[in-house]
């Protein structure tokens, strides 16, 4: 059966009067641009200032987008999620570390994360961004086609040995691993990088996926690409399919330096080639593994339908859907308890070091139209229902 995504009562099952009501004054707030700004001047602030605010955010932003500051933490906050049938992303969120020291301490705790989702019921993936293992200049150099110095190929060789240190732990463990997309002028070492990974380790089964954002013009073009060349050298492709998350920065930035911008004319073109890329890899599921990232309802129920009207099994594992903990639960909910797979991305770290990762779900819910209002109006419906 396909999902019905205005079922609020299976969307928020698991949210207690009090978590609705807190996520009801959090989506409101974030629905102003101004109090937005304000409050994330006013956060950063006291974070820096080490005023006694970790408590206050604690329990409202990250409570809302986070699953724990432990493992453990994410660990229950994924047990409970598996009660209704959804699947979790571990994703260390913790960002803008930059010595070769932080690099190398990353690599035992991302491994460690793999370990922790083998032994859980429900964890079956865990997440990764090159830039948590290597220096941006670095990245950016080897995109631009710059010859390396002695230095810097050897450091580039120690960023590849990190990745296939956790790549390698994730085929043993049989746990699969997203690599983030990342900024345009920084992905061609991200591509051949992750390509690298998928030809080592996806010979039997899909562990490795690589990360298509589809409001760059020329991505779809480059998933087709991806699976020709993953076809030839007998491997399959793990095709996550995101719309994009450096839309304001990737515009300034080709404007500043003169070039044609890599992002979308508009909207439409972005949903048009997300809605292309997805039937694309759903009549390819024997050459590779769909990973659907969207809070876009029309896309989720676009695929949904297509399984349906092609007998493709719900609980395919060629097949997942994925939104972020705290955000879309209308879709997750739905998609699972019709028997989608599903799987929510779970930040998890110290407040401090997530925060910039919650500043970002803070501004995403301003900027992106409807968003916020969407999730308020479904919030507000339950609320309704349950006559709070």
């Amino acid at each position: 059966m396909l999902p019905e995504f205005e079922n609020t009562q299976i969307a928020f099952e698991y949210r207690s009067n009090k978590e609705l009501k807190r996520a009801r004054f959090l989506f409101s707030s974030m629905g102003s641009p101004t109090l937005t700004k304000i409050g994330m001047k006013m956060t950063k602030l006291a974070i820096n200032l080490n005023l006694p605010v970790k408590g206050i955010i604690k329990h409202t932003l990250f409570d809302q987008f986070c699953g724990g500051e432990t493992m453990d933490e994410a660990g229950q906050t994924a047990a409970m999620l598996g009660k209704y049938g959804i699947g979790t992303i571990l994703d260390y969120g913790v960002e803008g570390k930059e010595s070769e020291e932080d690099f190398d301490k990353a690599v035992p705790e991302f491994i460690k994360a793999i370990h922790y989702a083998a032994a859980s019921k429900n964890i079956p993936f865990i997440s990764i961004k090159i830039t948590g293992f290597a220096h941006f200049a670095l990245l950016e150099k080897i995109h631009a086609g710059e010859t390396l110095t002695e230095s810097e190929t050897a450091a580039w060789k120690r960023v590849r040995n990190r990745i296939d240190q956790i790549c390698k732990a994730a085929a043993d463990d049989n746990i699969m691993v997203l690599v983030d997309a990342e900024e345009s002028w920084i992905q061609i070492p991200v591509d051949e990088l992750t390509n690298t990974m998928m030809e080592r380790y996806n010979k039997q089964k899909v562990v490795v996926y690589n990360t298509f954002q589809l409001y760059c013009h020329d991505r779809f073009e480059f998933l087709k690409k991806s699976y020709e060349v993953a076809t030839s050298r007998g491997y399959l492709l793990g095709a996550k399919l995101v719309r994009g998350a450096y839309m304001e920065k990737e515009r300034a930035r080709a404007a500043e330096k003169g070039y044609t911008s890599p992002i979308q004319p508009n909207k439409q073109a972005t949903d048009k080639d997300y809605d292309e890329a997805a039937l694309f890899c759903l009549q390819r599921l024997d050459g590779l593994a769909l990973f659907v990232g969207t809070h876009n309802e029309a896309s989720c129920l676009k695929v949904a339908k297509y399984m349906t009207d092609h007998n493709i099994p719900a609980n395919t594992d060629k097949v997942f859907f994925s939104q972020l903990y705290g955000m879309s639960d209308n879709i997750s909910f739905n998609l699972a308890h019709e028997h989608y797979h599903v799987a929510k991305y779970l930040p998890y770290g110290p407040v401090k070091d997530v925060l910039p990762y919650l500043m970002r779900r803070a501004q995403e819910n301003t900027s992106v139209a409807g968003q916020t209002g969407r999730e308020l109006s479904l919030i507000n419906k339950e609320i309704k229902r349950r006559h709070l």
